[in-house]
């Protein structure tokens, strides 16, 4: 289990580097579905099955939205894909500055410390993940209304900047 999260690891830092590197916005999109992808399979390595699923639906609902918005955006005949030299040497730069700080705090750090949440369910009544969202409802409630304004708020921010020289999304009847 512990080589499946090294995997997992190893490609959520490769995948969020290919998305850093990338000028295009079609493989941008398409790399952060992906890392979400990765990111949601750590979180079920974790223990966190019911949140994993909570977050690759939503990050897939985002990334829908992303994509359309960067397709019409950013019509590109030719856009620049990993392969390409300048953007495979941006990501081979992101990934040396990976590498060195990892090796630099990376002094006592084994595989004892990495403890999953299941490991002492003999201790509880719940499964990690529940817990989790109950105290998110109970006492995040007032952050999960935040977040949710916020959200809003960078949904008409985003309208009305994109709207062009036309009368815009935003206007009076």
């Amino acid at each position: 289990m512990v080589y499946l999260m090294y995997l997992f690891l190893f490609g959520l830092v490769v995948g969020l580097a290919a998305v850093a590197s990338n000028p295009s916005p079609y493989f941008a999109a398409l790399g952060l579905v992906m890392v979400a992808g990765i990111g949601c399979g750590l979180l079920v390595g974790c223990g966190g099955s019911f949140l994993s699923l909570v977050l690759f639906l939503i990050y897939l609902g985002g990334m829908l939205v992303v994509f359309a918005y960067t397709a019409a955006l950013a019509a590109e005949p030719y856009p620049e894909s990993w392969g390409s030299w300048p953007v495979l040497g941006t990501m081979m730069m992101y990934l040396g500055v990976v590498l060195f700080v990892g090796v630099f705090f990376s002094k006592g750090w084994y595989e004892g410390f990495w403890v999953t949440v299941d490991e002492y369910n003999e201790l509880s009544m719940f499964r990690g993940d529940v817990g989790g969202v109950v105290m998110m409802y109970s006492v995040g409630g007032m952050l999960l209304i935040l977040g949710a304004w916020v959200l809003l708020l960078t949904l008409f921010v985003v309208l009305e900047l994109t709207r062009g020289l036309s009368r815009g999304v935003l206007r009076a009847v």
